[in-house]
């Protein structure tokens, strides 16, 4: 196939590398005659570095370089060309003006498709004589390392040109996903999750980023914190993306922004580019203060308060036999001793609410974190009315192992469930409410967000290891408990755990009902 490209910055370049690397001629131009030969230097360069490390052969990098045609002129007639990707800023009236001029150049058979990572592909269209001839192409940073590719088909695209760029995608080796054209796509949209309810829990002072980061790697096994992954993309952007999607879903509370982020906006603290963010960067940063030494009393004896269903009630279990395999005395029976600490594992509610609940002591009761960590982190919530030495000798108990290096131990603000519940409950969420709205299947979805966000897990697929009916009681409690419709449960949740069915089972449709 022969594409031209239009865009030479960083995308461009990236989307012109992948292309030719498969096999296909590609025509890179822009309007600035410099950015071309920068880009061809820069994809001749990665080439190099390729054959370098061994990841290609010398004669497929001559005949890949042999295959970039660099354009003078972005406009130039092409009579041969079948498909061209537009790549340049993300504004309205520069990508109009752009395809206008293309329309004009090229046959009407060549295929157009945008990178746009936040407008509306049928408002793009819209502005083509032939509004049917363009979809959306969305490419990820760096395009040959990011290997998924959302096709965005808008209101008009003829029906062929999705399946004719998926069969693009896959043959030169990523995985392509089809998205309804709608605020955010599908990896935007489904990475709101994890952010929106990181800043929600910064600003409930229920722990501050590092611990947040903490927490998201060693106990959900992401590979960066919510805050880490801020600094990385830039605040300007995420706090960009975060107003769009939200405005754009008409202000759905699952997808609320936070009023953190104006004000670090304006201020510059954009994260590494701007080399202070969540955290700061360059030459004598610090990063992140180190946790606190663990200086408490580990020999106190500890009681478990079983509450919740038969799963935290096998927590419990485990945990108990976890501590006594290292040592701590754990009180069995029905109530705590005048010294031991009282361990609560909560499910979606509050510490407080156990504390009311159950009679316990306020000054000695503390909250742990029941979900399986994914590394060596126990999670201790304190309240209101928490012993500071109750909270240190709590630490120094959790803190015990068996054998090999301790566990660490982040302590946080008591809040309904826990950090980790709140986190995976809004991932879940809001990749099931893309779901119930069928803006891409459940499997587009795992396989878009695994790809292109790096979880260890799609939110569905992640959301069905805990189950249906167990995310549901999760979710009911955090809504009940704090009274914010920002954590209500979702139709897809409710639908399949009344109903029995996984998660990820896209069930059946209106439309499979007729032959």
């Amino acid at each position: 196939m022969r594409i031209r490209i239009v865009g030479a910055g960083a995308m461009g370049r990236g989307i012109a590398q992948w292309a030719a690397s498969a096999g296909h001629t590609v025509e890179l131009g822009d309007v600035r005659a410099e950015a071309v030969t920068d880009a061809v230097e820069f994809v001749v360069s990665m080439l190099d570095r390729a054959v370098a490390k061994g990841r290609m052969s010398a004669a497929d990098r001559e005949a890949t370089v042999a295959r970039l045609v660099p354009l003078s002129d972005p406009w130039a007639a092409g009579p041969d060309v079948e498909l061209v990707i537009e790549a340049v800023r993300e504004d309205l009236e520069t990508k109009a003006e752009v395809f206008g001029k293309l329309e004009r150049a090229l046959p009407s058979s060549a295929v157009f498709a945008t990178n746009t990572s936040s407008l509306s592909v049928t408002r793009i269209a819209a502005t083509l004589q032939d509004p049917s001839r363009l979809a959306g192409l969305h490419f990820f940073n760096p395009v040959p390392l990011m290997r998924i590719v959302e096709v965005v088909p808008g209101a008009a695209t003829r029906p062929e040109i999705p399946a004719l760029l998926t069969e693009l995608v896959e043959g030169c080796g990523h995985r392509a996903v089809t998205v309804a054209d709608t605020p955010g796509f599908l990896v935007n949209h489904a990475g709101r999750g994890l952010v929106t309810e990181a800043l929600a829990l910064l600003e409930e002072s229920v722990a501050g980023p590092a611990d947040i980061d903490r927490i998201a790697r060693d106990v959900l096994g992401l590979r960066m914190g919510p805050f880490e992954l801020m600094d990385l993309t830039g605040l300007d952007v995420t706090a960009a993306v975060i107003d769009s999607i939200w405005q754009g879903f008409r202000y759905e509370d699952r997808l609320r922004p936070s009023y953190l982020t104006p004000n670090r906006v304006v201020a510059g603290l954009h994260g590494r580019k701007t080399g202070q963010g969540w955290y700061a960067y360059g030459d004598g940063a610090e990063g992140p203060a180190p946790e606190p030494a663990v200086d408490g009393d580990g020999d106190r004896p500890v009681f478990l308060a079983a509450s919740g269903s038969g799963e935290t009630a096998s927590y419990v279990d485990a945990l108990a036999g976890a501590l006594e395999a290292a040592g701590v005395r754990v009180e069995r029976g029905e109530g705590p001793s005048a010294e031991a600490l009282v361990l609560v594992p909560v499910w979606g509610t509050t510490v407080s609410g156990a504390i009311r609940a159950g009679g316990l002591p306020a000054e000695r009761t503390v909250g742990v974190e029941v979900l399986p960590a994914a590394g060596r982190r126990r999670v201790l919530a304190v309240t209101a009315a928490t012993g500071p030495a109750a909270a240190r000798d709590a630490r120094a108990v959790l803190a015990r192992a068996a054998g090999g290096e301790p566990h660490a131990v982040t302590v946080v603000r008591d809040t309904a469930g826990s950090v980790a519940q709140r986190l995976l409950s809004s991932i879940v969420a809001v990749g099931a409410s893309i779901a119930e709205r069928s803006l891409a299947t459940p499997a587009d979805i795992d396989l878009a967000v695994t790809t292109g966000l790096g979880y260890p897990a799609g939110p569905l697929a992640w959301g069905e290891r805990i189950g249906a009916s167990r995310l549901l009681e999760l979710q009911r409690a955090l809504h009940a408990t704090t009274g914010d419709p920002r954590h209500r449960p979702t139709r897809w949740v409710t639908e399949r755990a009344d109903l029995g069915l996984a998660l990820t089972d896209a069930g059946t449709s209106v439309g499979d009902c007729w032959g």
